[in-house]
């Protein structure tokens, strides 16, 4: 869905040009107000415990009755490393640390979708489903995982899980200058 009207006065929004690019502007005299896209930030954790990788049966839309890595989307005002570790709580019980970023796709379309990937070091908790967005967690062989019904994206993200030889993306928890946020970055141990 586009957005119609400005989000600062609430008068019709109309697109103009932006250094080549057309983007919705307010039409209201004095207002500066740009609507510069739709996007969401999505994270997904890859938590292993003895060879074995967290997965969660989707019990809603999209991916109903797929089994899946444990994730979902950022709040507002909520850090990304917070965001895995609260979604990987809620779907499964289990409870998680992030040790670093292992894999991001970026999704370009009407809601550009970006999500992080976590390698994630397991902390404590029996996998247990939430009886809302999952009905089903547990922790998983590549051999078992073969008799389930493995959503793609997972089995991608499983397979960098186990087979990974980098070193990944870490915080850094330390930048030469302020990021103003939270920066990732490859890192020497």
């Amino acid at each position: 869905m586009a957005a119609k009207f400005c989000m600062e006065c609430g008068q019709p929004l109309e697109l103009r040009d932006f250094l080549g690019t057309e983007r919705l502007a307010c039409t209201g005299e004095g207002c500066k107000f740009v609507h510069w896209g739709n996007y969401s930030i999505g994270v997904g954790a890859l938590v292993l415990r003895d060879e074995k990788v967290l997965l969660v049966r989707r019990a809603i839309e999209p991916g109903k009755g797929n089994w899946t890595n444990p994730g979902g989307y950022i709040e507002q005002h909520e850090p990304i490393e917070e965001t895995i570790v609260r979604e990987v709580y809620e779907e499964s019980g289990v409870r998680a640390k992030v040790r670093e970023i292992v894999a991001v796709r970026d999704q370009p379309r009407d809601i550009h979708n970006v999500y992080i990937a976590f390698a994630m070091e397991y902390q404590e908790g029996d996998p247990v489903p939430d009886g809302v967005e999952s009905d089903g967690a547990g922790f998983f062989s590549l051999e078992e995982m073969k008799e389930m019904k493995v959503a793609g994206f997972t089995q991608w993200l499983v397979n960098i899980a186990l087979n990974q030889t980098g070193a990944g993306l870490k915080a850094d928890k330390s930048p030469i200058v302020p990021v103003n946020g939270h920066g990732f970055s490859i890192l020497n141990d």
